[in-house]
């Protein structure tokens, strides 16, 4: 072999080692960056990439669409894709795509999946720029989530057909005789009706007291419904049944502003719900995947989720004036704090009570 042609064979094998991205970073180290260049390198990944894949249980029109257009007016080069389910629905659909090992999602966003996820090994832990500003319990201690947004759980009531000296004001109150076949909550998510108000009792009374109190309301006939939170305060509104158990406490109060006869009514024990953003280990779009996190913990991004009336979790960023009736602090009231952890753990005991004492 000839001086020169050694002298091509060495330039050929520089071109090719220059060829790889100096950069190149596996999906844990993009999850966990924090390099003085972190958006640089996310912003010129995410480039390449051109799209991002998110799960949510936040309403289309109210939330998702919203974001999604201005996640695309800030970085026009990726396409952000999103898919609107229950909280049910959104594992159900990651533990099919995990048994496939072909994850459609990048990253996901709910209540009620840190704690189903977390033990499948789907979500990745992560830092984003905001983790650091974040309350210690918005934070999992594991970083494999950070709460976006807060739910409070309560009951709703239909103004036109509950005059304003019947509304019940405690727990005891819906046992009377005149509410029985007229109550109704949702059945088939962990993270709201039946699920959340058994839970709730249990961690709040024990369970002694919370399933003689569940016996006696059983016995009042409560209506289960297989539809979303937001769907049974929508029949509650349409006259179907009179009060809501376990819905979120703000959607008669948007409905209500609409014109609709709704209105919530707090009282003890409060559940309140973190709902959260974790990112896919096996992420498709990793770069874009950190980025829609950072946009979605954002000021911009929280401040969208305040016009749309939800509980930002950006200590930056307060609530709607329109919902500060149903912020438990401000009305004296202490919440019971219940983590998608605890939501995954003690579902089967709180079915198992529904099943015994409800269903029929």
């Amino acid at each position: 072999m000839t001086k020169g042609t050694l002298s091509l064979l060495f330039a050929g094998a520089l071109v090719a080692q220059a060829s790889i991205p100096a950069n190149a970073l596996t999906n844990e180290e993009i999850f966990n960056y924090r390099g003085a260049d972190r958006q640089k390198v996310l912003e010129e990944g995410a480039r390449k990439e051109g799209t991002v894949i998110l799960y949510s249980a936040m309403i289309v029109n109210q939330a998702l669409r919203p974001i999604s257009e201005a996640f695309r007016k800030k970085y026009p080069y990726i396409d952000m894709k999103f898919w609107r389910g229950d909280d049910n629905q959104i594992i159900a659909k990651l533990v099919a795509e995990a048994q496939a090992n072909n994850f459609a999602a990048d990253v996901v966003e709910g209540s009620g999946a840190s704690g189903a996820l977390g033990g499948a090994k789907i979500p990745a832990p992560f830092y984003s720029a905001y983790s650091d500003i974040m309350p210690p319990e918005a934070v999992a201690k594991d970083r494999t989530w950070i709460t976006t947004r807060y739910r409070y759980i309560a009951t709703g009531y239909n103004t036109k057909l509950v005059k304003a000296d019947e509304v019940p004001k405690t727990y005891d109150d819906l046992l009377d005789p005149k509410w029985k076949g007229k109550l109704a909550w949702a059945f088939n998510s962990n993270a709201s009706g039946a699920m959340i108000v058994i839970t709730s009792l249990r961690a709040a009374w024990g369970e002694q007291k919370a399933e003689e109190y569940l016996a006696k309301l059983a016995k009042q006939d409560v209506k289960p419904l297989a539809l979303s939170n937001r769907a049974v305060a929508d029949r509650m509104i349409e006259g179907e049944f009179l009060i809501g158990l376990g819905i979120s406490a703000h959607h008669p109060i948007i409905s209500a502003k609409k014109g609709a006869p709704a209105d919530t009514v707090m009282f003890e024990p409060i559940p309140a719900l973190n709902d959260s953003i974790q990112v896919i280990g096996k992420s498709k779009h990793p770069y874009a995947a950190m980025l829609l996190i950072d946009f979605m913990l954002s000021p911009e991004a929280q401040t969208l989720l305040q016009e749309a009336e939800y509980f930002p979790s950006n200590p930056n960023v307060q609530p709607a004036d329109s919902l500060r009736k149903v912020v438990p602090k401000n009305n004296g009231l202490k919440p019971v704090v219940i983590s998608s952890e605890m939501i995954h753990d003690d579902s089967a005991k709180s079915a198992a009570l529904f099943e015994k004492l409800f269903k029929k």
